[in-house]
Parts: C-alpha cells; sequence; structure tokens
C-alpha cells in the first residue's frame, strides 16, 4: 500500500539513482513496517529548476510525499520518515536538510490492491505489530 511520490528538479542526484533511492525506501519500509517489498509503491516525477518553492523561494532539494496505510503509531512514523531520509541521503549524497518528506495516512478502506480492498492497520496482523 505505500505509495511513494519523489518530486525532483532535473539534474539532481535522485533522478540518476532512482532505482537505488527506491529500493532504499522499500527497504527502509518493510524494516519498519513489516510489510512486503511487493505493496510499497516509488514514482519519480521531474520538474524544471524553479519549481519547487519554500517560504515563495525557489529550492533545488527533492521532495517527497508518501501514502501510509493509517493506524501507525507516532513512533513509527517517526522511524519512516527518519530511515527514509537517510536512505535516500546515502544513496544520493544529499543533505537531510535539503530533503522533505511529507507523510498522509489513508484508511485500509480506501485502497484496492491486488483487488482486494485493504483492512484497517488495526485489522492486520502485519500492521498491528509495527
Amino acid at each position: 500500500m505505500p505509495y511513494y511520490r519523489f518530486t525532483v528538479p532535473t539534474g539532481n542526484a535522485t533522478l540518476a539513482r532512482r532505482a537505488e533511492v527506491a529500493a532504499a525506501v522499500t527497504r527502509v519500509h518493510g524494516e519498519v513496517t513489516g510489510a512486503p517489498a511487493r505493496y510499497v509503491h516509488c514514482t519519480f516525477t521531474e520538474v524544471p529548476p524553479g519549481s519547487v518553492f519554500v517560504a515563495g523561494e525557489p529550492v533545488e532539494g527533492p521532495r517527497m510525499v508518501g501514502l501510509i496505510r493509517e493506524g501507525r503509531s507516532p513512533e513509527v512514523r517517526a522511524r519512516l520518515l527518519h530511515g527514509i531520509a537517510d536512505a535516500w541521503c546515502a544513496v544520493t549524497g544529499d543533505a537531510k536538510s535539503d530533503v522533505a518528506i511529507f507523510l498522509h495516512e489513508v484508511p485500509g478502506a480506501n485502497v484496492l490492491e491486488d483487488g482486494e480492498i485493504l483492512p484497517e492497520a488495526a485489522d492486520d496482523p502485519v500492521a498491528a505489530h509495527a
């Protein structure tokens, strides 16, 4: 279920190493939540420089929005955020201070995957211990 979407300015190291970034994010998600790798989705959207802004000023650092199943504890979400950022930076050489990650929680009932609507995290044995 997790769906991680990277928005990356053209020329950023994340684009050149997207397969490695995707593998690292998949590994971290699995280690932190216990979810099988086959459920972790990663996409990359390349944008022209000057397309990402913070406080009205353009920034060159990549951004990631992640959709994860609702019900994970604050500790698990913090482990995901830091683990993904650390893995991403280890692959790309980006400074952690230049990376921004946003997690949104989605109820299992709002996701269809492999032809099935997902159970809520509290009803899922994998999510229950993570």
